[in-house]
């Protein structure tokens, strides 16, 4: 680990003590996990510190661990992966952070602390069915209002039964069922194995 990741990691753990949960350091990276309850202290106090000034939200995305391991994972299923940049001290840091409800995900926004937070949280809201405590505005981004589901979920079906397209006549979107017409458009060849190539 090089001098500025080893002070980093001492910074983050001076700064936020035993709130944080649980450290990982691979690929020159930083992640770091707290409980759900201190997730918005955390981020407060990551930007806030002068130690860390992280100053930017990068991204944030839901993750469904469910078939996390190929089933042999034991833990939570639904988490929330935040990553931070702080311009002024150039140092990068990554927030992980699970819902206690596997039934009903929810968390605290992070709109207060990164105004840019607002549209990241809809999207693991439509994407995962995280819920999004105080959010000012939290509705569905990329789906269609009358979608049923979260499709980024592991247990989301991989074909649905509706399917909704534009009909002119009507001059308005409407709902039929799913029509999928097998299709082949490579033939197949099947070669004799005794052949041979020239």
């Amino acid at each position: 680990m090089s001098a500025k990741l080893d002070q980093l990691l001492s910074d983050l753990q001076a700064s936020l003590g035993d709130k944080i949960t649980k450290h990982v350091v691979a690929l020159d990276e930083i992640t770091i996990e707290c409980k759900a309850a201190d997730y918005l202290a955390v981020c407060q106090i990551l930007r806030d510190a002068a130690t860390l000034k992280f100053e930017q939200l990068i991204d944030l995305s839901g993750v469904d661990y469910q078939t996390y391991g190929d089933g042999a994972y034991d833990g939570m299923r639904y988490a929330v992966v935040c990553h931070l940049l702080s311009v002024s001290l150039n140092h990068r840091v990554r927030l992980r952070v699970f819902a206690q409800d596997e039934d009903f995900p929810i968390l605290p926004t992070l709109v207060d602390v990164w105004s840019v937070a607002n549209w990241y949280e809809r999207e693991a809201f439509d994407m995962f069915g995280i819920m999004f405590e105080n959010h000012p505005d939290l509705r569905r981004l990329l789906t269609d209002y009358g979608f049923v589901g979260h499709p980024f979920r592991k247990d989301f079906p991989m074909i649905g039964n509706v399917e909704m397209r534009y009909d002119p006549e009507q001059q308005r979107v409407i709902y039929q069922p799913v029509t999928i017409d097998e299709r082949n458009n490579v033939p197949r060849v099947i070669r004799d194995e005794g052949a041979h190539r020239g």
